[in-house]
């Protein structure tokens, strides 16, 4: 019986394993483990000129299965040997792109060569041997073969020039010697650099290959030859919010919208890098701008709606989230936000049913979480814990924030024993520093001082520099008036690490009072409860100036911090004792 090796490899290809790489060429995937020529259809005299078909002897057959099977139990370099010596030997051309696509997975350059010029001399005129050419011949440092080879692709390829530059960036981008593929792309450009698509592919084949300079060059000419290119201004915006020069990319975007008011793309990447920048208001007036322009542009009214959320205009921020929902456009978003909106304006019931219409999306886990505190609000406990028991926890960090929320419905009703079983549930040897912290905060409430120092010391030894946790430690061990020294070395290191941080200047200020060290207690404190007016600072900071004998400086702290907080309960419980001494 008569066959061709092409068959045969066309069968057993579909158990080979699929050779990808990175270098950007044109491999042949799992199904189709060997390329067709262009004329496999033609006459049998074309297809001899193309390379001849061998006769599938038992010889060859043997040797094509032994290399696709030890292809498919991962010894590529066996089955490189074997397709090499079939492509020697058998001069068809399907063995020889295999055997050619093979060796550019392997990296083996030499074999590369030798396979692609096999390949050269039966088709000629193919541009894919030429490719692999051009990137052996710039491993090997070959300036002139590699740009006669690119220029046999570019040559060979149908398509507009800048459609064969993409093409070029595509297998050259990651060549490793960049200043070989700018001389190649250099010279072939010379003939090209008043043709505005050219330059902008070579823009884009500069950026490819890291030289972004280069890059920002080629796209400020062509907007100085066509100012109107709207393609290469937002690359060239984009070039510039690469390397943070967003300053100069509004100011570039601010000189161009001046005679282009009615561009709308510019315009929303104006807007965009506003957003960015945190300059909120001035964002929202370019939004509206374009708003005025295209009323139901989802993207637009998502801005919108976000923008008026961070300058707390809820009502204009549910205007536009309702019409998003209208216009069945990011429906889980907008249901997320006005339930935001209604939580925000204690219309639970309302929340809730925006929460629940939460689907999807990256507010899902925050909207599940959000009915949970809901039912807990409206005093349903249990309906609220069996709503966040119900989903299965995921591995990610969704699954910490689950089980930090389950708890804090718990602690809200001080049932801290039970919060605390949560944590014990969830814990391992490997847990994450937040359970483990979290962990830590409800033992304190219910005396298991052991697990809190526990917890705490495991998240210090895993992350020494850890100033949460090292000031936890400080100051619980300074709030007990236990080993004094020791809660002022942890709170010394966590402040050491973080100078402005309100909780650690509160710890700092209460463990040098437990010291003695009053003057200096004052100091930090008075910084504390300058950064924020908080009772349980207030109530220390009082405190210190009542012992210190100063009553009246004690009774104006805590008399401003009862203004503010007339309930706190830490805060009149030691207003009360430090009186009745």
């Amino acid at each position: 019986m008569l066959a061709t090796i092409t068959i045969v490899l066309a069968l057993g290809g579909c158990n080979t394993t699929k050779l990808s790489t990175s270098d950007g060429l044109n491999h042949v995937s799992q199904e189709h483990p060997i390329s067709q020529t262009k004329n496999s259809n033609k006459n049998e005299e074309e297809s001899v000129q193309k390379g001849a078909k061998s006769e599938l002897t038992s010889d060859i057959l043997y040797k094509v299965l032994v290399a696709e099977i030890a292809g498919h139990r991962g010894k590529i370099d066996t089955m490189l040997d074997y397709y090499m010596n079939l492509a020697r030997e058998t001069r068809d051309l399907s063995v020889i792109e295999r055997a050619t696509r093979i060796s550019v997975y392997k990296r083996n350059n030499l074999a590369s060569i030798e396979a692609a010029g096999l390949w050269i001399d039966i088709e000629p005129d193919n541009p894919d041997p030429h490719q692999v050419m051009t990137v052996m011949r710039i491993r090997q440092d070959d300036f002139d073969a590699a740009l006669h080879h690119l220029n046999l692709v570019l040559e060979s390829t149908e398509g507009d020039v800048d459609q064969k530059l993409w093409m070029v960036a595509n297998f050259l981008g990651d060549e490793e010697d960049k200043s070989m593929v700018i001389r190649l792309m250099d010279t072939i450009m010379s003939e090209y650099m008043d043709d505005m698509d050219a330059l902008y592919a070579y823009a884009h084949v500069s950026s490819l290959i890291g030289d972004d300079e280069r890059a920002k060059v080629l796209l400020e000419k062509i907007l100085n030859l066509k100012p109107d290119n709207e393609t290469a201004a937002i690359a060239y915006i984009g070039l510039l919010k690469k390397h943070g020069k967003i300053k100069e990319a509004l100011a570039w975007l601010e000189s161009v919208l001046a005679n282009k008011e009615d561009n709308f793309n510019l315009r929303m990447a104006y807007a965009r890098l506003l957003t960015d920048e945190k300059d909120f208001n001035k964002a929202r007036e370019q939004f509206e701008i374009l708003y005025i322009q295209t009323p139901d542009n989802s993207d637009l009214l998502y801005a919108l709606g976000l923008l008026s959320l961070q300058e707390d205009n809820p009502d204009d921020s549910k205007k536009y989230f309702t019409r998003l929902i209208e216009l069945k456009k990011h429906i889980f978003d907008a249901n997320y936000y006005l339930g935001r909106i209604a939580e925000e304006k204690n219309d639970l019931k309302k929340a809730n049913e925006f929460y629940k219409a939460v689907h999807g999306g990256k507010n899902y886990f925050d909207a599940f979480i959000r009915v949970s505190f809901i039912h807990a609000k409206l005093g349903e406990v249990e309906k609220a814990l069996i709503h966040i028991r119900s989903i299965e926890k995921p591995k990610d960090d969704n699954r910490i924030i689950l089980i930090q929320a389950e708890s804090e419905i718990l602690m809200e009703q001080k049932r801290y024993q039970e919060a605390f079983e949560v944590f014990n549930k969830a814990i391992d040897k490997k847990s994450h520093p937040d359970l483990l912290y979290s962990r830590a905060m409800i033992a304190e409430k219910i005396d298991r001082f052991d697990i809190l120092e526990a917890d705490l010391m495991q998240i210090i030894e895993d992350d020494p520099n850890n100033a949460t946790a090292l000031n936890a430690l400080g100051y619980t061990l300074a709030d007990r008036s236990e080993r004094l020294e020791e809660a002022y070395n942890y709170i010394q290191r966590a402040y050491k690490l973080s100078p402005n941080d309100f909780y650690i200047l509160d710890s700092m200020g209460w463990v040098l009072y437990r010291l003695g060290r009053f003057d200096e207690a004052i100091s930090f404190l008075q910084q504390a409860l300058d950064l924020r007016n908080d009772p349980e600072v207030a109530a220390h900071l009082g405190e210190v100036h009542w012992v210190m004998g100063d009553k009246k400086a004690a009774e104006a702290v805590w008399s401003t911090a009862l203004k503010n907080t007339p309930e706190d309960d830490r805060l009149l419980k030691i207003i009360e004792r430090l009186r009745l001494e």
